[in-house]
């Protein structure tokens, strides 16, 4: 396996819709030794589509999950299934370039340690702002509700690489060397904020995180998760009390946890709320 050599991890859920085109991207992506998709119990012909490309191509292989154990678990499982020594999470909704992880590569190579992320676009070529982020501020929650999903950080086009707290789950490469350090992705999220644990955790044993300016790719946002968006909802809130419990609750007050365990909860209703009305 050669030392410029990326693995390609790709969890599934109904993502019939964009997983051919994802797949196709990805085995003439350059560097490209190993692709693996992990299915979480698609029932949408997924795993139809994925079988055609496996037959065509021995670089990927699948595993087909009974039920659904969350995205953190299926990287993780992908992982483990791959030698490469650079690994790339891929969401079967985002359309790589042939040479998009060539590129992102090249760029983590001139560091020891690094999480890197893209410029992730919609169809219309309108940025993302869940590409690049800060911690969440758990204190600015309590006075404004809405502060739980301003993480936003603004693009600074002055530079290639733009460190930021944490990149998108949507596409994060790495050595697998850092991966394996930090003992993967966190098992205890089903979705949502496990990105951000695992950058803050990068961060934290000294690797750069950041976001490659220069490198666009197209995303088309949840496509798995449009069918039940409360259940979504659900695991998102989940997941940021979690990490509220992980990075920050033992240094604050159980004035302050209980004032921050209600309003990620009551924000979880007001954005429930707020769907019911628009349909």
């Amino acid at each position: 396996m050669g030392a410029v050599a990326v693995a390609a991890i790709v969890v599934t859920h109904e993502s019939a819709s964009t997983i051919d085109e994802c797949l196709m991207r990805l085995r003439v992506a350059h560097d490209v030794a190993e692709i693996r998709v992990i299915d979480n119990a698609s029932e949408d012909g997924t795993l139809d589509i994925v079988q055609r490309h496996a037959v065509s191509d021995s670089r990927v292989r699948f595993v087909a999950n009974p039920d659904n154990p969350g995205f953190a678990v299926g990287c993780n499982q992908g992982a483990k299934d791959t030698q490469s020594p650079w690994l790339a999470f891929i969401n079967p909704d985002l359309l790589v370039e042939p040479d998009t992880l060539s590129r992102l590569r090249a760029h983590a190579e001139n560091f020891g340690d690094a999480l890197l992320g893209v410029d992730l676009v919609d169809e219309a070529g309108v940025r993302d702002v869940a590409a690049r982020r800060r911690d969440p501020d758990f204190a600015a929650m309590l006075t404004s509700p809405a502060a739980a999903s301003r993480l936003g950080v603004p693009v600074d086009d002055s530079v290639r690489l733009q460190p930021v707290d944490a990149v998108s789950g949507a596409l994060m490469l790495m050595p697998r060397s850092l991966f394996d350090r930090l003992q993967g992705l966190d098992e205890g999220y089903r979705l949502h904020a496990e990105d951000m644990d695992i950058c803050r955790r990068a961060r934290q044993v000294g690797a750069v995180v950041a976001v490659a300016n220069d490198i666009r790719v197209v995303h088309i946002r949840g496509v798995s998760s449009r069918a039940r968006p409360v259940f979504v909802e659900w695991h998102k809130h989940r997941g940021l009390w979690r990490y509220f419990g992980k990075f920050e609750a033992g240094q604050r007050s159980w004035f302050t946890r209980a004032g921050v365990f209600g309003v990620i909860w009551a924000h979880f209703l007001a954005v429930c709320a707020a769907r019911l009305l628009r349909r």
